[in-house]
């Protein structure tokens, strides 16, 4: 008899969860009828519960019937918002640019130039995979800077920007150490100078250099003899290089270690040549 009550008092709670959740649903649906005010409304109460998916569907009603109204921009807004709470950031990053591009007047324009630039932010993947999105976000933030010098967004969009530029020096750096791993000397010193060019603030650029100078010697080593002297002399050019802007870098024993067989390999060539 208590297991009996017991399963009718949980199907009783079971109903009664159902009924509220069934009328909150319906307090919050659209409806044929509903004015574009009341249609807001009910969405941007899915937007306040965190219902972000329904919110974006109730957004995209709100601008189909209020085309031209101060709710439609309002509802574009809050669709990208919506759309990039809910991590659907490729969405989100084009109701974002829409909404700067329709809205130029806009007191929240800057924001969502700076918010499109985050959705790229988001969709940068880690530094062994393709890095366009990483480039779309280090272009989003660089535009949002020159547009807006003087915003209080400014220092984290060149925090951003800094930390992505140090992925990509990560990703062109290692693609020089795969090439050394398989014995592609030349490729991996070309990767190193990519590095060293592109991102010669990060730490990744010091590096570079100290093992292209290895590169240059590794390359001029498994070289016919006579090339073997112009390849050493480039781990020279790199190491003198190396001293210029690494005076203190944190591999200079290394980088002088491959200078000095650099130096023997020139001079084995030179002795080679003349007798």
């Amino acid at each position: 008899m208590i297991n009996k009550l017991t399963k009718i008092q949980t199907l009783a709670v079971f109903g009664l969860t159902a009924a509220i959740l069934s009328a909150c649903a319906s307090g919050t649906t659209i409806r044929p009828g509903d004015s574009v005010d009341e249609a807001f409304e009910k969405s941007m109460e899915l937007y306040e519960n965190e219902r972000y998916g329904d919110a974006a569907d109730a957004f995209e009603t709100v601008l189909s019937i209020g085309r031209g109204t101060e709710y439609a921009r309002d509802a574009q807004y809050y669709l990208a918002k919506s759309y990039y709470n809910n991590n659907q950031f490729q969405i989100a990053a084009s109701e974002f640019q829409r909404y700067s591009a329709s809205h130029p007047r806009s007191e929240r324009r800057t924001e969502a130039q700076f918010m499109e630039a985050m959705c790229y932010y988001n969709l940068s993947p880690r530094y062994q995979l393709d890095q366009s999105d990483t480039h779309r976000a280090i272009e989003r933030f660089q535009l949002f800077i020159e547009r807006n010098p003087d915003d209080e967004l400014r220092a984290d969009a060149e925090e951003k920007v800094d930390e992505l530029r140090k992925k990509l020096a990560k990703k062109n750096y290692h693609a020089g150490r795969f090439y050394m791993q398989i014995s592609e000397f030349e490729a991996a010193a070309i990767y190193f100078e990519e590095t060293i060019d592109n991102y010669p603030e990060t730490k990744w650029a010091e590096r570079a250099l100290a093992d292209q100078i290895q590169a240059y010697v590794r390359y001029a080593d498994n070289s016919i003899e006579e090339r073997q002297e112009e390849r050493y002399q480039k781990a020279v050019e790199s190491f003198e290089r190396y001293l210029q802007i690494f005076p203190r870098g944190e591999n200079r024993e290394r980088a002088e270690r491959y200078h000095q067989r650099a130096l023997d390999g020139i001079s084995d060539a030179e002795g080679l040549a003349s007798s």
